[in-house]
């Protein structure tokens, strides 16, 4: 599968570098660029691709404003963070708007490709810093108790569903199941859904066989 990129962001070197990086994946095909969170909702709309990857802070229209109206117009179009703010307010506001990920602008390249390629699929993903600093607002470190809905999705996520089949399943949208899961995440100090569930097993939040 080819995955049809759009990226926005307002600084024509940031644009360029990452054009430059992930036109050279086989897999990945730069098909526009935005400089700002309006041009950025604009080309979803006329392009439809399969992965957003959003700057935060940008003129006319901000990124987390432009995220949740591609969300909110496009629910198939993901949407990945890629910023230099790692604040709390930034990042929950982000995640709330249905953003698919959420990465710093220092992450590393095998890093992005990854995050590029989960998103994608529609999977969720969480920079290593920012997992981090979500867990350091709560009381304690990996403490903080998942809610009846997040073990809930985390049990269909251990059986393998995709996020399409427990919305379906919850009767709820794939972007309220994204978001979930990145509260999950940010609980379980985890990066992704394989390490999401291990967790959970090992600390018997999940059982074998739930």
């Amino acid at each position: 599968m080819t995955i049809r990129l759009v990226i926005a962001d307002d600084h024509l070197v940031v644009r360029t570098g990452l054009r430059a990086m992930l036109a050279a994946e086989p897999d990945v095909d730069v098909i526009g660029e935005a400089t700002t969170g309006a041009q950025a909702i604009e080309l979803a709309d006329r392009v439809r691709p399969d992965v957003v990857l959003m700057d935060l802070r940008m003129p006319e229209v901000d990124g987390v404003a432009a995220t949740a109206r591609i969300r909110e117009q496009h629910p198939e179009v993901n949407v990945l963070v890629l910023t230099t703010y790692d604040t709390d307010a930034d990042i929950l506001k982000a995640i709330e708007a249905g953003a698919t990920g959420y990465l710093l602008k220092d992450t590393t390249r095998d890093e992005l490709f990854r995050a590029v390629r989960a998103a994608a699929t529609g999977a969720s993903v969480l920079a290593p810093a920012v997992a981090s600093r979500l867990m350091d607002r709560r009381r304690a470190p990996g403490q903080e108790t998942l809610s009846a809905r997040e073990i809930e999705i985390l049990e269909h996520v251990a059986k393998g569903r995709t996020n399409k089949e427990i919305a379906a399943a919850l009767f709820v949208s794939e972007a309220t199941v994204k978001t979930h899961l990145l509260h999950i995440f940010a609980k379980l100090g985890v990066q992704d859904r394989t390490q999401a569930v291990t967790v959970a097993l090992d600390r018997g939040i999940l059982r074998l066989g739930t």
